[in-house]
Protein backbone atom coordinates (compact mmCIF):
# COMPACT_ATOMS: atom_id res chain seq x y z
CA UNK A 1 0.00 0.00 0.00
CA UNK A 2 1.49 3.45 -0.80
CA UNK A 3 2.17 6.01 1.94
CA UNK A 4 0.77 9.16 1.52
CA UNK A 5 2.35 11.86 2.51
CA UNK A 6 0.74 15.64 2.58
CA UNK A 7 2.36 18.52 1.97
CA UNK A 8 0.87 21.90 3.25
CA UNK A 9 0.38 24.87 0.43
CA UNK A 10 3.28 26.80 1.08
CA UNK A 11 5.60 23.53 1.27
CA UNK A 12 3.77 22.87 -2.00
CA UNK A 13 4.78 26.27 -3.28
CA UNK A 14 8.02 26.50 -2.55
CA UNK A 15 8.70 23.17 -4.58
CA UNK A 16 7.45 24.04 -7.60
CA UNK A 17 8.72 27.87 -7.43
CA UNK A 18 12.15 26.44 -6.94
CA UNK A 19 11.59 24.11 -9.32
CA UNK A 20 10.85 27.08 -12.17
CA UNK A 21 13.54 29.68 -10.80
CA UNK A 22 15.79 26.61 -11.15
CA UNK A 23 15.13 25.94 -14.58
CA UNK A 24 14.81 29.81 -16.11
CA UNK A 25 18.12 30.06 -14.43
CA UNK A 26 20.70 27.58 -15.96
CA UNK A 27 21.87 26.60 -19.47
CA UNK A 28 20.44 22.96 -20.02
CA UNK A 29 23.46 20.70 -20.51
CA UNK A 30 24.13 18.58 -23.39
CA UNK A 31 22.26 15.68 -22.57
CA UNK A 32 19.03 17.41 -21.56
CA UNK A 33 19.41 18.76 -25.49
CA UNK A 34 18.91 14.93 -26.24
CA UNK A 35 16.19 14.64 -24.01
CA UNK A 36 14.64 17.77 -25.73
CA UNK A 37 15.06 16.52 -29.11
CA UNK A 38 13.48 13.00 -28.18
CA UNK A 39 9.59 11.94 -29.25
CA UNK A 40 10.39 8.22 -27.70
CA UNK A 41 12.05 7.19 -25.01
CA UNK A 42 12.42 2.73 -24.68
CA UNK A 43 14.33 1.54 -21.42
CA UNK A 44 16.05 -2.13 -22.42
CA UNK A 45 16.43 -4.50 -19.19
CA UNK A 46 15.75 -7.11 -17.08
CA UNK A 47 13.25 -8.13 -14.17
CA UNK A 48 14.79 -4.57 -12.24
CA UNK A 49 13.48 -2.38 -15.54
CA UNK A 50 10.52 -4.30 -15.91
CA UNK A 51 9.53 -3.98 -12.09
CA UNK A 52 10.29 -0.49 -13.31
CA UNK A 53 9.90 1.75 -10.07
CA UNK A 54 12.73 3.62 -11.60
CA UNK A 55 10.92 4.33 -14.90
CA UNK A 56 7.85 6.06 -13.52
CA UNK A 57 10.00 7.57 -10.56
CA UNK A 58 12.21 9.71 -13.60
CA UNK A 59 8.78 9.89 -15.50
CA UNK A 60 7.20 11.87 -12.87
CA UNK A 61 10.38 14.02 -12.27
CA UNK A 62 9.91 14.92 -16.36
CA UNK A 63 5.86 15.42 -16.13
CA UNK A 64 6.33 17.86 -13.22
CA UNK A 65 9.07 19.84 -13.85
CA UNK A 66 9.60 19.94 -17.74
CA UNK A 67 6.16 20.10 -19.00
CA UNK A 68 7.61 21.61 -21.89
CA UNK A 69 9.15 18.34 -23.14
CA UNK A 70 6.74 15.61 -24.91
CA UNK A 71 8.46 12.59 -24.72
CA UNK A 72 6.74 8.93 -24.91
CA UNK A 73 8.20 6.84 -22.89
CA UNK A 74 8.06 3.29 -23.38
CA UNK A 75 9.50 0.36 -20.74
CA UNK A 76 10.74 -3.16 -22.41
CA UNK A 77 12.34 -4.67 -19.50
CA UNK A 78 11.63 -8.22 -19.33
CA UNK A 79 12.61 -10.35 -16.73
CA UNK A 80 15.37 -12.97 -16.25
CA UNK A 81 16.72 -11.04 -19.61
CA UNK A 82 20.37 -10.84 -20.51
CA UNK A 83 22.45 -8.83 -23.61
CA UNK A 84 25.17 -11.81 -23.35
CA UNK A 85 22.42 -14.40 -24.72
CA UNK A 86 23.85 -16.82 -21.57
CA UNK A 87 21.90 -19.07 -19.36
CA UNK A 88 23.13 -20.84 -16.89
CA UNK A 89 22.51 -24.46 -16.43
CA UNK A 90 20.32 -23.88 -12.65
CA UNK A 91 17.88 -21.27 -14.42
CA UNK A 92 16.55 -24.23 -16.39
CA UNK A 93 14.55 -25.18 -13.10
CA UNK A 94 12.59 -22.20 -13.85
CA UNK A 95 11.18 -24.51 -17.28
CA UNK A 96 12.97 -22.09 -19.85
CA UNK A 97 16.48 -20.55 -20.43
CA UNK A 98 17.21 -16.67 -19.85
CA UNK A 99 15.59 -14.68 -22.77
CA UNK A 100 18.22 -13.04 -24.82
CA UNK A 101 17.65 -9.32 -25.71
CA UNK A 102 18.90 -9.99 -29.28
CA UNK A 103 16.25 -12.60 -29.65
CA UNK A 104 13.55 -9.28 -29.86
CA UNK A 105 15.37 -6.71 -30.72
CA UNK A 106 15.29 -6.55 -34.50
CA UNK A 107 11.44 -6.71 -33.86
CA UNK A 108 11.43 -3.89 -30.79
CA UNK A 109 13.59 -1.30 -32.93
CA UNK A 110 11.37 -1.85 -36.03
CA UNK A 111 8.32 -1.79 -33.95
CA UNK A 112 8.84 0.80 -31.58
CA UNK A 113 11.31 3.07 -33.74
CA UNK A 114 12.76 5.44 -30.98
CA UNK A 115 14.71 8.20 -30.67
CA UNK A 116 16.67 7.24 -27.44
CA UNK A 117 17.10 4.47 -25.40
CA UNK A 118 18.01 3.55 -21.94
CA UNK A 119 19.65 -0.16 -21.39
CA UNK A 120 20.50 -1.59 -18.14
CA UNK A 121 21.94 -4.90 -18.32
CA UNK A 122 24.58 -7.02 -16.39
CA UNK A 123 23.78 -8.29 -13.01
CA UNK A 124 22.27 -12.33 -15.40
CA UNK A 125 24.73 -11.73 -17.74
CA UNK A 126 27.67 -13.31 -15.49
CA UNK A 127 25.00 -15.92 -14.75
CA UNK A 128 26.41 -15.29 -11.07
CA UNK A 129 29.22 -17.45 -11.41
CA UNK A 130 32.80 -16.12 -11.17
CA UNK A 131 34.52 -14.05 -13.43
CA UNK A 132 35.21 -15.70 -16.92
CA UNK A 133 37.07 -14.23 -19.69
CA UNK A 134 34.34 -16.04 -22.40
CA UNK A 135 31.39 -15.04 -20.12
CA UNK A 136 32.87 -11.21 -20.19
CA UNK A 137 33.38 -11.24 -23.69
CA UNK A 138 30.07 -12.58 -24.34
CA UNK A 139 28.81 -9.21 -22.47
CA UNK A 140 30.86 -6.85 -24.05
CA UNK A 141 29.71 -8.41 -27.32
CA UNK A 142 26.00 -7.84 -26.28
CA UNK A 143 26.31 -4.44 -25.83
CA UNK A 144 28.57 -3.37 -28.70
CA UNK A 145 25.44 -5.41 -30.70
CA UNK A 146 23.08 -3.50 -29.21
CA UNK A 147 24.63 0.01 -29.32
CA UNK A 148 25.50 -0.54 -33.20
CA UNK A 149 21.69 -1.84 -33.61
CA UNK A 150 20.31 1.09 -32.12
CA UNK A 151 22.60 4.05 -33.88
CA UNK A 152 21.76 2.00 -37.00
CA UNK A 153 17.64 2.58 -36.17
CA UNK A 154 18.68 6.41 -35.87
CA UNK A 155 18.25 6.25 -31.46
CA UNK A 156 20.89 7.15 -29.14
CA UNK A 157 21.81 4.79 -26.33
CA UNK A 158 22.67 5.63 -22.84
CA UNK A 159 24.08 2.62 -20.97
CA UNK A 160 23.62 2.23 -17.03
CA UNK A 161 26.09 0.08 -15.36
CA UNK A 162 24.66 -2.79 -13.42
CA UNK A 163 23.42 -2.41 -9.85
CA UNK A 164 25.25 -3.57 -6.67
CA UNK A 165 25.05 -7.52 -6.31
CA UNK A 166 24.39 -7.79 -2.77
CA UNK A 167 24.15 -11.01 -1.45
CA UNK A 168 26.46 -12.98 0.69
CA UNK A 169 28.36 -15.97 -1.02
CA UNK A 170 31.37 -17.48 1.02
CA UNK A 171 33.06 -18.77 -2.17
CA UNK A 172 33.46 -15.90 -3.97
CA UNK A 173 32.01 -12.39 -4.42
CA UNK A 174 29.59 -11.82 -7.70
CA UNK A 175 29.68 -8.22 -7.17
CA UNK A 176 33.09 -8.34 -7.73
CA UNK A 177 31.88 -9.39 -11.18
CA UNK A 178 29.66 -6.50 -11.70
CA UNK A 179 32.50 -4.17 -10.90
CA UNK A 180 34.59 -5.41 -13.81
CA UNK A 181 31.88 -5.17 -16.33
CA UNK A 182 30.75 -2.08 -15.24
CA UNK A 183 34.21 -0.92 -15.13
CA UNK A 184 34.88 -1.69 -18.89
CA UNK A 185 31.45 -0.48 -19.52
CA UNK A 186 33.06 3.00 -17.96
CA UNK A 187 36.54 2.71 -20.36
CA UNK A 188 33.97 3.16 -23.27
CA UNK A 189 33.52 6.54 -22.44
CA UNK A 190 36.42 7.17 -23.82
CA UNK A 191 35.03 6.38 -27.58
CA UNK A 192 32.00 8.58 -26.53
CA UNK A 193 29.32 5.92 -25.23
CA UNK A 194 26.89 7.59 -22.91
CA UNK A 195 27.28 5.68 -19.49
CA UNK A 196 25.87 6.12 -16.29
CA UNK A 197 27.95 5.13 -12.97
CA UNK A 198 25.39 3.25 -11.12
CA UNK A 199 27.05 -0.16 -9.92
CA UNK A 200 29.91 2.75 -8.06
CA UNK A 201 27.30 5.33 -6.75
CA UNK A 202 25.00 2.44 -5.33
CA UNK A 203 28.09 0.49 -3.97
CA UNK A 204 29.38 4.14 -2.46
CA UNK A 205 25.54 5.33 -0.77
CA UNK A 206 25.19 1.44 0.37
CA UNK A 207 29.08 1.72 2.58
CA UNK A 208 27.87 4.87 3.72
CA UNK A 209 24.04 4.12 4.76
CA UNK A 210 26.15 0.68 6.65
CA UNK A 211 27.64 3.23 8.67
CA UNK A 212 24.57 3.87 10.38
CA UNK A 213 22.49 1.19 9.92
CA UNK A 214 24.81 -2.45 9.43
CA UNK A 215 21.98 -4.11 8.54
CA UNK A 216 21.02 -1.59 5.53
CA UNK A 217 20.00 -3.28 2.34
CA UNK A 218 18.80 -1.49 -1.34
CA UNK A 219 17.79 -5.35 -2.22
CA UNK A 220 15.81 -7.97 0.02
CA UNK A 221 17.18 -10.94 -2.18
CA UNK A 222 20.57 -8.81 -2.79
CA UNK A 223 19.50 -8.22 -6.73
CA UNK A 224 16.27 -6.38 -7.30
CA UNK A 225 16.31 -2.90 -5.68
CA UNK A 226 13.34 -1.74 -3.23
CA UNK A 227 12.01 1.62 -3.14
CA UNK A 228 15.06 3.42 -2.11
CA UNK A 229 17.61 1.47 -4.37
CA UNK A 230 14.66 2.70 -7.28
CA UNK A 231 15.19 6.08 -5.81
CA UNK A 232 18.77 5.90 -6.62
CA UNK A 233 18.76 4.84 -9.86
CA UNK A 234 15.71 7.27 -11.20
CA UNK A 235 18.04 9.96 -9.57
CA UNK A 236 21.35 8.78 -11.84
CA UNK A 237 18.97 9.36 -14.66
CA UNK A 238 17.59 12.58 -13.64
CA UNK A 239 21.18 13.99 -12.81
CA UNK A 240 22.05 12.65 -16.05
CA UNK A 241 19.83 15.02 -17.71
CA UNK A 242 19.11 17.50 -15.61
CA UNK A 243 20.46 21.37 -15.99
CA UNK A 244 23.71 21.94 -14.29
CA UNK A 245 22.36 23.23 -11.12
CA UNK A 246 20.73 20.81 -9.44
CA UNK A 247 16.87 20.24 -9.54
CA UNK A 248 15.35 18.83 -5.96
CA UNK A 249 12.68 16.91 -7.20
CA UNK A 250 9.73 16.43 -3.94
CA UNK A 251 10.57 13.71 -1.49
CA UNK A 252 9.73 10.15 -2.98
CA UNK A 253 6.62 9.45 -1.56
CA UNK A 254 5.21 13.56 -3.00
CA UNK A 255 2.28 13.73 -5.45
CA UNK A 256 1.41 9.98 -4.82
CA UNK A 257 -1.80 9.63 -7.28
CA UNK A 258 0.57 11.15 -9.73
CA UNK A 259 3.13 8.35 -9.41
CA UNK A 260 0.15 5.74 -9.43
CA UNK A 261 -1.40 7.04 -12.67
CA UNK A 262 1.95 7.17 -14.46
CA UNK A 263 2.44 3.48 -12.81
CA UNK A 264 -0.86 2.23 -14.27
CA UNK A 265 0.19 3.45 -17.27
CA UNK A 266 3.41 1.97 -17.68
CA UNK A 267 2.46 -0.93 -17.27
CA UNK A 268 -0.38 -1.53 -19.28
CA UNK A 269 1.47 -0.08 -21.95
CA UNK A 270 4.96 -2.33 -21.23
CA UNK A 271 2.79 -5.69 -21.19
CA UNK A 272 0.86 -5.24 -24.66
CA UNK A 273 3.95 -3.74 -26.74
CA UNK A 274 6.12 -7.17 -25.16
CA UNK A 275 3.46 -9.06 -26.44
CA UNK A 276 3.19 -7.42 -29.50
CA UNK A 277 6.23 -7.22 -30.24
CA UNK A 278 6.92 -11.50 -29.09
CA UNK A 279 9.45 -12.63 -27.04
CA UNK A 280 10.49 -16.45 -25.84
CA UNK A 281 10.20 -15.93 -22.31
CA UNK A 282 6.63 -17.31 -20.27
CA UNK A 283 5.07 -14.88 -18.85
CA UNK A 284 1.56 -13.28 -18.46
CA UNK A 285 0.58 -11.70 -21.72
CA UNK A 286 -0.16 -8.21 -22.11
CA UNK A 287 -4.03 -6.87 -23.84
CA UNK A 288 -4.22 -6.10 -27.36
CA UNK A 289 -2.41 -2.68 -27.92
CA UNK A 290 -5.90 -1.02 -28.95
CA UNK A 291 -7.42 -2.03 -25.95
CA UNK A 292 -3.90 -1.03 -23.99
CA UNK A 293 -3.88 2.28 -25.84
CA UNK A 294 -7.13 3.44 -24.90
CA UNK A 295 -6.47 2.98 -21.12
CA UNK A 296 -2.90 4.54 -21.36
CA UNK A 297 -5.10 7.32 -22.85
CA UNK A 298 -7.74 7.83 -20.05
CA UNK A 299 -4.35 7.47 -17.50
CA UNK A 300 -2.95 10.57 -19.50
CA UNK A 301 -6.11 12.46 -18.66
CA UNK A 302 -5.40 11.38 -15.04
CA UNK A 303 -1.90 12.59 -14.82
CA UNK A 304 -2.53 16.09 -16.48
CA UNK A 305 -5.85 16.44 -13.74
CA UNK A 306 -3.78 15.94 -11.45
CA UNK A 307 -0.75 18.01 -12.42
CA UNK A 308 -3.33 21.07 -12.70
CA UNK A 309 -4.19 20.03 -9.29
CA UNK A 310 -0.84 20.47 -8.12
CA UNK A 311 -0.57 24.10 -9.80
CA UNK A 312 -3.89 25.69 -8.74
CA UNK A 313 -2.70 24.46 -5.34
CA UNK A 314 0.51 25.91 -5.58
CA UNK A 315 -1.08 29.36 -6.24
CA UNK A 316 -3.39 29.73 -3.66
Amino acid sequence: MMTKIRYKKPLLRILLSAFALTYSNVQANDNFEILKDSKKLVFFGDSITYGGEYVVLFERWLTVNHPEISLEILNQGIPSETVSGLSEAGHLRHGFPRPDLHERLDRALMALDPDLIIACYGINCGIYKPFDEDRFNSYKDGLQRLKAKAEAQGAKIIFMTPPVYDKPNSKFNYDDVMKAYSDWLLSKREDDWRVINLHAIMKNKLAEKRTKDPNFKYSRDGIHPGREGHELMAQQIINFFAVKAPLNDPQPNSYGRLLMFLRERMRVQRDAWLTKIGHKRPMKKGMPLADADKIAAEKTVQIQQNLETIRKAAKQ
